[in-house]
């Protein structure tokens, strides 16, 4: 059942992925500005406890028994200040993943419910289904990573200042190794880059195959084909891991880069420094500051590369959401504000003559079941087309006054896990009686009553614990639950047993008595209960009338729904 709320006006405008990403750190610049001033802080905190320790040992050396006071008392309150905006810090690193994250899963939905029908026709299931699994968590990395890279550049700033200060051939050796080292490591970036990217694609085109095999699991073992598909299967999971070797072995080359040339500057500063206490240009005190100050820097630096790794990261999960957000729906609403108030009334698509007039149950059947759907998808405004409703063109409505007034309902739609009675009735507001009335009209009633929590009982995922008949008539009754002004069904009847299928033709006239319905099918059951047939071929009308009147004069509408048989 294709039912879908307007377009959400919180859909932003990206048209690439850094742009998302800017405009997903603009919706939360506030705390992303909180959290990068306590990355500040605990960055330079632990920056500064080196330089401490070093005026200490040279307090102890010159025996100043005040300044070694004055230097512990420092030590301690650094140590105090990291664990506060530490604690801080990891809070609205935390709370910035989320939002980041989130904030994705929000847009991403409102734009799969704005494209409706679209979707599906555009995007693979699985494309869909990797940003919720995998994207969300590297665009959240991606703006969690902000607020220690920020901090570290402040504490490498501060570091080289320092030693400047006390050193200038030492400081200047920092300033310009930390540089050389960051940028070292940027030509691992593009491959790297280019390899994820390849990753992802893959693992969405195996997302699909694993959601296509699990939907048609049941007709795979009905013909046999169980193991084909298998074998398919485990070919693209091969490609999926050969690609994610080949993206390992670039970020393990990314990992040891970031400890092989920090450590090769740390040793060059360490032999310089050594060489400067032994010449007695700096102190003893000064030397083991230099030394911590420089395995210090191995952390920032390593955060800047891992800031780079998941800026990349973020920017490929950007580019799939991106490519989602840039779809177009196929069909848009007008702008005719008495759409609520408007009266209705006949429903016609010009194109091939096909009309529902209110109170009538009318039957479509097609020589094509292709045919009997496209003039469906146009009725229900799934697709464009050339549709009068009353007096007024279908496409002048609002696309949510459409929805509301005009229900599609076709094999196509999805049952849902959660409780059947929210299953059956989506809007909330049926009660019991209206239930019990759809569900009869369905012949469901025996579906209900087999569980043992009856409307309460829980649907598994996609209803997979009911037969393909036992779908199709829940299908039904929560079709008939939601009461459009204007029903069309699309072979509703096509997976159950002649007996049901004879009840529910009588009761589903019985049941839209007063209300505007069509149903597409070519089931002799159902064309004989209908108060009006339409017969079409070639996209447009070639018979009306009843049942028995069109199979007494009407050669081609007897052959479809016969199918050749006395």
């Amino acid at each position: 059942m294709r039912s879908l709320p307007a377009a959400d006006p919180g859909i932003p405008d990206a048209r690439s992925p850094l742009r998302y990403l800017l405009w997903v750190a603009r919706c939360q610049a506030g705390s992303l500005a909180v959290g990068i001033g306590y990355a500040i802080v605990w960055w330079i905190a632990m920056a500064l406890v080196p330089i401490a320790v070093g005026a200490g040992i040279d307090a102890v050396r010159t025996k100043d028994a005040p300044a070694l006071l004055t230097c512990g008392a420092v030590v301690l309150a650094l140590g105090a200040v990291q664990a506060v905006t530490g604690t801080l810090r990891h809070r609205m690193a935390v709370f910035n993943w989320l939002s980041a994250a989130y904030r994705t899963v929000q847009v991403t939905a409102r734009q799969a419910t704005r494209l409706g029908a679209t979707l599906p026709k555009r995007v693979s299931t699985g494309e869909v289904v990797s940003v919720g699994n995998s994207d969300i968590a590297h665009i959240g990395n991606a703006l969690d990573i902000l607020l220690r890279a920020v901090g570290s550049l402040f504490a490498v700033v501060t570091v080289t200042v320092i030693l400047i200060r006390t050193s200038p051939p030492l400081g200047l050796m920092v300033l310009v190794g930390v540089p050389v080292m960051t940028v070292a490591v940027a030509p691992l970036l593009r491959p790297l880059h280019r390899r994820q990217r390849a990753h992802r694609e893959l693992q969405g085109e195996l997302s699909t195959r694993a959601a296509d095999i699990v939907a048609g699991l049941r007709v795979l073992r009905g013909v046999g084909g169980e193991q084909v598909f298998a074998g398919r299967y485990a070919a693209e999971s091969q490609k999926v891991r050969h690609a994610g070797v080949r993206v390992a072995a670039t970020e393990s080359v990314l990992e040891g880069a970031q400890i092989l040339l920090p450590g090769v500057l740390i040793a060059g500063v360490t032999w310089l420094g050594a060489t400067f206490a032994l010449q007695e240009r700096i102190s003893p005190g000064e030397l083991v500051a230099f030394y911590g100050s420089a395995v210090f820097l191995i952390a920032p630096m390593r955060t800047l590369t891992e800031a780079a790794d998941k800026l990349a990261k973020g920017h490929v999960a950007a580019g799939r959401v991106v490519r989602i957000l840039s779809l177009e729906p196929e069909v848009t609403g007008g702008s005719d504000r008495s759409g609520a108030t408007h009266p209705g009334g006949l429903l016609r698509d010009v194109a091939s003559g096909v009309a529902v007039r209110p109170g009538v149950f009318t039957a479509l059947a097609a020589a094509t079941p292709e045919e009997a759907i496209a003039v469906a998808d146009r009725l229900g405004r799934y697709a464009d087309g050339d549709v009068d409703f009353g007096d007024v063109p279908l496409d002048t409505l609002p696309l949510a006054e459409v929805r509301r007034r005009i229900l599609v309902a076709d094999n196509g739609a999805a049952l849902f896990a959660g409780r059947l009675r929210d299953e059956l009735d989506v809007t909330g507001q049926a009660s019991d009686d209206d239930l019990a009335a759809a569900l009869h009209a369905a012949c469901a009633e025996d579906i209900v009553e087999a569980l043992p929590d009856g409307l309460d009982g829980r649907v598994a995922e996609a209803g997979r614990e009911f037969s393909g008949g036992q779908q199709q008539r829940l299908r039904l009754a929560r079709a008939l639950t939601a009461d459009p002004e204007v029903l069309i069904l699309v072979e509703p009847t096509s997976a159950v047993d002649a007996h049901s299928e004879a009840r529910i033709a009588d009761r589903l006239a019985e049941a839209r008595a007063g209300r505007a319905t069509l149903i597409c099918t070519t089931s002799p059951l159902v064309l004989d209960r209908a108060d009006h047939v339409i017969y079409i071929e070639e996209g447009v009308v070639r018979a009306q009338g009843t049942h028995r009147e069109l199979l007494a004069t009407a050669p081609a509408y007897t052959a479809a729904v016969t199918r050749g048989e006395d």
